[in-house]
């Protein structure tokens, strides 16, 4: 018997003391209503209604039942409530993880819109390479996270993509800064600074073939996985960095230049299982997307246009990839 359905319907008679008013309000036919009414009393083994006058009253039963069944049935609204806040994410734990050298800035933007939009989502936050997260998404360790592209796609979902342009990071005392614009080729025979391969193997590989496709082979690959790190090396002379813009932003001693022809791109998305994954996932990935393209200023001097791109297109722009 679907006890709380019977419930409701007692409830609504034991207001309306009509069985003809009741059915309305439930927008039901009287005869149906009866027999629910019937049933649960054979249910409880009780009479619940007094019906041997015109007038329907409520037993002692009814009137006891009464007070229980509101208690009843607005434990039911708060559970289904509850669980329905689960189901579209609003409650519960999120894991998510991040790029270790996302600006506080960035950080502080995306938990205040994730705060925003579900006050009692608890964010449990990690700082992890691409390469780490996609192994804990796949071990199911991780709930979302942000990663670099090139990525392989095999059982995830990802949310709307952001496209940073990659220019060259120096010392401001270095010669090449001194132009507007850099290609890489200039770059000949310095060293160039980079996260090692293993935090992101698809954007590490994607680096030196563009790199080496328009005439910069460096003279040795050297690995930073901090920003600190990496700016020491460059500021001891010798070498550069390909970042986006902000990475810059850190050290006053570091200029940023835009690369002749813009032949690289870092593209950036959330990820999460395409089976059954978190229902604050897709909220995540939205939102990270809205704060990595607030964070990223317009490119100064060359247009991304898709029609001429010289790196390779993984999807087309506003494209949202999804597997599975």
């Amino acid at each position: 018997m679907d006890l709380l359905r019977h419930l409701r319907h007692f409830v609504v008679v034991a207001r309306e003391l009509h069985f003809g008013r009741a059915a309305e309000v439930l927008g039901m036919a009287q005869p149906p209503l009866s027999q629910s009414i019937q049933r649960l009393e054979r249910e409880l083994g009780a009479t619940l209604f007094d019906r041997s006058q015109r007038q329907v009253r409520l037993t002692t039963a009814g009137q006891l039942l009464l007070g229980e069944a509101d208690e009843l049935l607005a434990v039911e609204r708060r559970l289904r409530n509850l669980v329905d806040q689960v189901r579209r994410g609003a409650l519960g734990v999120l894991r998510a993880g991040v790029p270790p050298e996302t600006p506080a800035v960035t950080l502080r933007a995306l938990l205040d819109g994730l705060a925003a939009r579900a006050p009692g989502l608890d964010l449990d936050l990690h700082e992890l390479t691409s390469a780490e997260q996609r192994r804990m998404l796949a071990e199911g360790r991780l709930d979302v996270g942000l990663l670099h592209h090139p990525v392989e796609e095999a059982g995830l979902r990802f949310g709307p993509a952001v496209d940073a342009p990659v220019g060259v990071l120096l010392p401001r005392a270095a010669p090449a800064a001194r132009a507007r614009e850099v290609r890489l080729a200039d770059l000949a025979g310095l060293d160039l600074v980079t996260a090692p391969p293993a935090t992101a193997p698809g954007w590490h590989g994607h680096l030196l073939a563009v790199c080496r496709r328009h005439g910069f082979a460096p003279a040795r690959v050297r690995p930073a996985r901090n920003p600190e790190f990496l700016f020491g090396l460059l500021l001891a002379g010798g070498a550069v960095a390909l970042e986006p813009e902000p990475v810059a932003r850190r050290e006053p001693r570091i200029a940023w230049r835009p690369l002749v022809d813009a032949p690289l791109v870092k593209r950036t998305s959330a990820a999460w299982p395409a089976r059954a994954g978190h229902p604050a996932a897709p909220m995540f990935g939205q939102l990270a997307a809205q704060v990595l393209a607030a964070a990223e200023p317009p490119p100064a001097t060359a247009a991304l246009a898709s029609a001429a791109r010289p790196w390779p297109v993984l999807f087309e722009a506003g494209e949202q990839p999804q597997v599975g």
